[in-house]
């Protein structure tokens, strides 16, 4: 019975008990320095303009294309370079049961921004979703054959290695290339791409709709990958901050060089038909069946249905797009197949006995 579940992938709600959620990955990074600035950034008066894909509120009309990075989330690869200032990160599978960040940029330009990784063909089609330039450092055959007829622009560090791209010393191949925001603009501009056009606006909630949020109380959320514990997920609300943080096997998911934690507003998880396509493992994803999602905002959830409507994987609710909560939103695909499970009770001060429990058994209500 267990295993068949081995293989599986679970999402799982993780209501509080009441418990501690402190631990040696979760301290000391500056708390109390984000929930001043929330506290002051709330008191501030309303500003005219908004950044497109998080809905924050700027004081001048918010310029410039949106970058998407193909982000490494191996084990070798943690913690990563510029992952917190990401407007939008989608987590997707790639072979060999391991997930891949896309990370998209456009409010906030990190100084480095890494370990880079190779190119699939279904990350470059949300890419295109944002008129993203795109970086990546390899390809798989069928991300190749888009990239060589130029269905998206991007730079390639196979062609870049050691100039726009560079390699970190405290790491081993291929778990370490990285590229500076600087380079990134200098590869733009040596390809005669344009960068100003900012991307279309994604739909955000005003304060009153934020404020009026309801669902599911669940203080905690996991995405459990297959029969390993490296890549289970586990998202978790902190009520002071009014933010979800995120780990990877037990671990803050935070800057390397900063420490700075990824802070995110919008958890949204959908399940989606995956395909072995060859002999090393690489999948087909479908990105345009529309199906079952959960949606996590203010420490609630809520079950959906999604959408792509112009290459972005969107929350359906009654089938209207529902808005976001300003700020940065994180989008999980997994597996249709066991697809979204939940269950109503769990105790969260303990990871690791989460990490193993949801390994052997399937998660029902």
């Amino acid at each position: 019975m267990f295993n068949k579940w081995t293989a599986a992938l679970a999402v799982m709600m993780l209501l509080a008990t009441g418990c501690s959620k402190n631990d040696k990955t979760d301290v000391e990074y500056k708390d109390n320095e984000i929930e001043e600035t929330a506290k002051d950034v709330s008191e501030e008066k309303e500003l005219p303009f908004q950044f497109p894909l998080t809905g924050v509120e700027t004081d001048e009309k918010a310029k410039g294309r949106a970058v998407a990075v193909m982000i490494n989330n191996h084990p070798a690869a943690r913690p990563q370079s510029g992952l917190e200032k990401a407007d939008v990160v989608y987590e997707l599978l790639a072979e060999g049961d391991v997930t891949r960040f896309l990370a998209i940029y456009q409010s906030e330009k990190p100084e480095k921004i890494g370990p880079v990784r190779s190119a699939r063909d279904y990350f470059i089609e949300l890419a295109k979703g944002y008129n993203s330039l795109y970086i990546a450092h390899g390809n798989s055959p069928d991300a190749k054959a888009l990239l060589d007829k130029g269905y998206i622009d991007h730079l390639n560090g196979l062609y870049y290695d050691g100039t726009l791209f560079n390699r970190a010393s405290f790491r081993k191949a291929p778990h370490n290339s990285y590229i500076t925001f600087e380079n990134i603009l200098k590869g733009a501009e040596q390809n005669n791409y344009a960068m100003e056009e900012s991307p279309p606006p994604l739909t955000f909630l005003k304060k009153s709709e934020v404020d009026a949020i309801d669902g599911e109380e669940a203080q905690s959320a996991m995405v459990s990958y297959f029969s390993s514990n490296l890549f289970n997920v586990i998202f978790e609300y902190d009520e002071t901050l009014g933010k979800y943080k995120r780990y990877s096997n037990g671990e803050l998911t935070a800057d390397y060089d900063s420490g700075e934690p990824v802070l995110l507003d919008n958890i949204f998880i959908v399940e989606t038909d995956h395909k072995i396509i060859d002999n090393v493992g690489r999948r087909a994803i479908n990105l345009t069946s529309g199906g079952r999602g959960y949606l996590l905002q203010k420490g609630k959830w809520k079950a959906v249905d999604w959408k792509n409507i112009d290459g972005r994987i969107l929350p359906i609710i009654n089938g209207k797009e529902t808005g976001l909560v300003p700020g940065r939103t994180w989008i999980n695909l997994i597996p249709a197949d066991p697809g979204l499970e939940q269950t109503v009770s769990f105790d969260r001060s303990n990871r690791m006995s989460i990490l193993k429990e949801i390994n052997i058994c399937k998660l029902i209500n």
